[in-house]
């Protein structure tokens, strides 16, 4: 079975992703998971001292097309987590990956977490 098979046919499951030594503080990573749908790149945002350290994201950017999400600038907006996209500047929320700009838009999420030192994700 091709590994492309292979992916479609897995569910969701707990995946070792990355460890915090590889996370830089108040920014995003960019990383490559296995999903149900076959691999997908997310963006994974660490703010070390938050009520929620982790967050993550689609790293695709619908408005221009890119994997860029990672490379956004993570602030507050209205008292809501964002990220801003480093293109044409939308703002999604990390906590639900919802657009600010457009209510139609909205980028995929995942939970992610610690386990000691290294960073899981369900995918």
């Amino acid at each position: 079975m091709s590994s492309a098979i292979a992916a479609k046919t897995m569910t969701q499951t707990w995946q070792r992703l990355c460890t915090r030594a590889d996370l830089v503080p108040y920014s995003g990573v960019a990383a490559w998971v296995e999903t149900p749908e076959g691999p997908a790149q997310v963006a994974v945002f660490y703010l070390p001292g938050q009520a929620q350290e982790l967050y993550a994201l689609d790293h695709h950017d619908p408005f221009s097309n890119a994997n860029v999400i990672a490379r956004g600038i993570v602030g507050d907006l209205k008292g809501q987590l964002v990220v801003a996209t480093p293109i044409y500047k939308q703002h999604f929320r990390l906590k639900d990956g919802q657009c600010l700009e457009d209510d139609s838009v909205r980028l995929r999420t995942w939970k992610v977490s610690f386990k000691s030192d290294e960073v899981w994700i369900e995918a």
